[in-house]
């Protein structure tokens, strides 16, 4: 039976993958097979599995399990939590994360909002479709605020650079000639020459 959940900001932290201008905000809605959700004073840990999409204002998540810690603020009887306070993220299991014209792929995708960071792990992927650059690493670990991309074992594929070399159908130039030697004429002194006078 498919579980059906609308969490109003919840995964805000994903922005880090698009920094374009902010479209209209829109729920976030999140759907899956199953949900087991468990409550303390403090917080919920809220369990979503199998075929779970998430969608949102410019987001898209597709994984196979999805955690969500949220805090209890003021109502410590609501059994969800409040959305708009969530503590701890973590997709797992054929993750694709689609914001704007970029696209991450990937294991595992950890979000630490109080960090404001994003970690992937398990052949992690970012693809930008808007300039055509591929990002993978292990790990890749992505900041918003400060637009910074971290990783390890990087390789980035970029859209091909202007060719540089020369047409192996034309002949190379003529070279000028080379610039004719200097001759330096060094007088010599012979020994048996005459000698000013002194007085």
């Amino acid at each position: 039976m498919k579980t059906f959940l609308s969490l109003t900001p919840l995964v805000f932290g994903l922005c880090v993958i698009s920094y374009a201008a902010a479209p209209q905000a829109q729920p976030t809605v999140i759907t899956s097979d199953q949900l087991e959700a468990r409550s303390t004073d403090t917080e919920t840990d809220s369990h979503f599995t199998d075929n779970v999409n998430v969608s949102g204002t410019n987001l898209s998540i597709k994984c196979d399990h999805l955690e969500v810690v949220t805090s209890k603020l003021a109502n410590k009887t609501d059994t969800l939590g409040n959305p708009q306070h969530f503590k701890y993220m973590l997709a797992t299991g054929h993750v694709r994360i689609v914001q704007g014209d970029r696209e991450a792929t990937c294991e595992r995708a950890e979000v630490m909002p109080n960090d404001d960071k994003i970690t992937l792990t398990g052949h992690p992927s970012v693809t930008d479709h808007g300039n055509g650059s591929i990002l993978t690493g292990e790990p890749l670990i992505l900041y918003k605020t400060q637009r910074i991309a971290r990783g390890k074992n990087v390789r980035i594929t970029m859209p091909p650079l202007k060719d540089l070399g020369y047409d192996k159908n034309q002949a190379p130039p003529s070279l000028p000639p080379p610039p004719a030697p200097i001759k330096i004429t060094i007088p010599v002194i012979s020994p048996n020459a005459a000698q000013p006078e002194t007085k």
